[in-house]
């Protein structure tokens, strides 16, 4: 049961004696997951985790601990242990006053809906529907495999500041992966969910999912050997914004820029991209997965402007680095658990639509590669050098989409890439995927999004020539 404001005022007020702020973050956390695997389930997970996480900070110092004991003298000795971790001293206060707490604008859809309300065959049923539905796009679909899983977190903030904010987040995926066997071995997946219920598969049906997760490794089973050198890259909309949260919004995060680590530090203002180049992140879109009404700070999600037709804006900040940087948070405090302190994270990056239309963008073409989706990849943030696996694409030859390609890779600098950014497609849009983000041994879940975009030269590695 969550602490009384009476039990988290005197927390806070012992926490405080080291420093200059204290927090305490409370989370009950009940989540259930199925997975499916050729047919049959192969797991099923309940989950719950409660406990209260005590965060002290003076200046760059921070002193933090939790507990899942919820009584008063447990979450009393733990806020002794982060006033001792924090060790500066601090403001000595009396007393402090929360008051009744508010509940955060809800930007969730069916939250009231929590996965106790669900009888375990609506899951079955779910990738069961999944399965069949694979097996009969294609005879040349051999393997499915399938998961479903739902949670609702339910959290609460209060701060030495007064604050005292609650919040009740809701969140299901559902993805299925299958493997197709043509001319050679061809793996696809699809996934979906966002902040809502499982009511949400009933528009966003496991058949519709199941579908683009075969037609995906349809094409890659019958696909040719990709293209190896520099060329000309159209990257897809929607999911191709993964490209852009790991090549360019990590290094846009406030700890790695007020440590000097990203290749941004010190650069707003600067022109930092082509002028065609806009990027926000906002942490308040109704229903998408990286959504956060408030983040674990207590601070309420918002549209950020990181980059303007170029020009870099600003960074993501949690508290702290907001606050010693002198700019306070963007509302990007996040984190994975009650266990662990915040950081400054992504919550929903994209790029805004432009003018140009998929059908101009790949005429403009003469040679090249659409890169329509993306497996995977890595990023060295204080340079900004990523690798990306492709999970579909296609050449591109005399202005036309001709034949799909497997085992390609895109290799490059995300700076530089941006530089190169020459179109901007009118089809901008969130990624309907299933996207985790992972940073500092922490994961959150995020939203990704871009329209279509042509990058002038990337090089692309391949095992054809190009």
């Amino acid at each position: 049961m969550r602490p009384d404001a009476g039990t988290l005022e005197r927390v806070i007020v012992a926490a405080l004696g080291a420093g200059e702020y204290a927090d305490a973050f409370y989370e009950h956390r009940i989540g259930r997951s199925f997975r499916l695997q050729n047919g049959h389930i192969h797991e099923a997970g309940l989950t719950v985790n409660e406990g209260v996480g005590i965060r002290v900070l003076s200046g760059e110092q921070a002193g933090y601990a939790y507990s899942d004991d919820l009584s008063t003298e447990a979450l009393l000795r733990t806020a002794h242990i982060a006033s001792l971790i924090a060790r500066n001293g601090g403001v000595e206060r009396a007393s402090l006053s929360l008051g009744e707490p508010r509940l955060a604008q809800p930007l969730y859809l069916d939250v009231s809906e929590a996965p106790a309300h669900f009888e375990t065959e609506q899951y079955v049923k779910l990738l069961e529907r999944a399965d069949i539905a694979a097996r009969k796009a294609d005879a040349r679909v051999r393997d499915v495999n399938a998961f479903v899983s739902d949670e609702l977190q339910e959290v609460a903030v209060a701060t030495s500041d007064g604050l005292f904010v609650l919040d009740r987040r809701p969140l299901v995926a559902l993805g299925v992966q299958c493997i197709a066997q043509g001319t050679a071995r061809g793996s696809g997946f699809y996934g979906d969910g966002g902040r809502r219920s499982l009511a949400y598969f009933e528009a966003q049906t496991p058949e519709a999912i199941a579908g683009e997760a075969a037609r995906i490794a349809l094409v890659n089973c019958d696909a040719g050997e990709a293209p190896a050198g520099d060329m000309p890259v159209v990257v897809g909309a929607g999911s191709g914004g993964v490209l852009l949260h790991e090549a360019v919004g990590h290094g846009l995060e406030g700890d790695f820029n007020r440590q000097g680590a990203s290749l941004y530090s010190g650069r707003v203002g600067e022109r930092v991209a082509s002028e065609l180049v806009t990027i926000f992140d906002d942490g308040n879109l109704i229903g998408e997965r990286g959504t956060v009404a408030v983040d674990d700070e207590g601070t309420p999600g918002r549209h950020n402007v990181l980059v303007e037709r170029g020009v870099l804006r600003g960074y993501l900040h949690d508290r702290q680095n907001g606050t010693l940087m002198g700019v306070g948070s963007t509302g990007s405090g996040r984190r994975q658990s009650f266990r662990v302190m915040p950081q400054p994270r992504m919550c929903n990056t994209y790029m805004p639509s432009g003018d140009s239309t998929f059908e101009e963008i790949i005429g403009s073409v003469e040679r090249g590669l659409y890169a329509k989706s993306f497996q995977g990849g890595q990023v060295e943030i204080s340079k900004g050098d990523f690798v990306f696996m492709l999970a579909e694409g296609y050449l591109i030859e005399g202005g036309r989409l001709t034949r799909p390609v497997r085992g390609a890779t895109l290799i490059g600098n995300g700076p530089d890439v941006m530089t190169k950014v020459v179109a901007v497609g009118n089809d901008g849009r969130l990624a309907a995927r299933y996207y985790t983000c992972g940073k500092g041994g922490q994961f959150v879940p995020v939203g990704v999004g871009m329209p279509t975009v042509k990058v002038s030269s990337v090089t692309v590695g391949g095992s054809a020539l190009g």
